[in-house]
């Protein structure tokens, strides 16, 4: 069993794994750490690999200039999520190879992180079909998960400024 191992087991983008799709796995990851404040990609950058959060936190910004055509007043990075450990990041990127919708920055003064390349872990997948369905599943149920959650915010922000008209 590899260094990585127990942790990955604890994802949900890797339930189902066998043992030796654990190890093709953790034959990818790099860990990476970063101090509080640094950022781990900005927004709209064009890098497209996959993290998992092994300690620490990070905050999800994103600058509301960005997708705006009109003048915004306030346009300070804003914090719209906080992960913790086990959880991932960079998954709309990795599926559609589109530039970051978000930028990520450590919030703990020694965050780390495992980097899954895209590149790699597309390899695995197209070489290792049972592994790549697999992931691709419970990549897909995770975005649903977050596509749900941001879904319900976004309703309860639309009711709240609804009733303080």
């Amino acid at each position: 069993m590899g260094k990585y191992t127990n942790f990955l087991k604890e994802s949900d983008l890797f339930y189902n794994l066998s043992p030796v799709q654990f190890e093709l796995i953790e034959s990818i990851c790099q860990e990476l750490t970063f101090k509080k404040g640094e950022f781990v990609f900005d927004e709209n950058s064009k890098e497209s690999d996959l993290y998992l959060i092994l300690q620490g936190k990070v905050e999800i910004v994103v600058t509301l200039s960005m997708v705006s055509t009109t003048v915004v007043p306030d346009d300070s990075p804003r914090v719209i999520a906080i992960l913790q450990r086990g959880q991932s990041f960079g998954e709309m990127a990795l599926v559609d190879g589109g530039v970051r919708s978000a930028s990520v920055r450590a919030a703990d003064r020694s965050t780390r992180v495992l980097l899954l390349p895209r590149k790699k872990l597309m390899m695995l997948c197209e070489t290792y079909p049972e592994l790549g369905y697999r992931v691709m599943f419970n990549l897909a149920a995770d975005l649903a998960q977050k596509i749900r959650n941001t879904d319900l915010k976004l309703r309860d922000a639309l009711l709240s400024s609804s009733h303080s008209r």
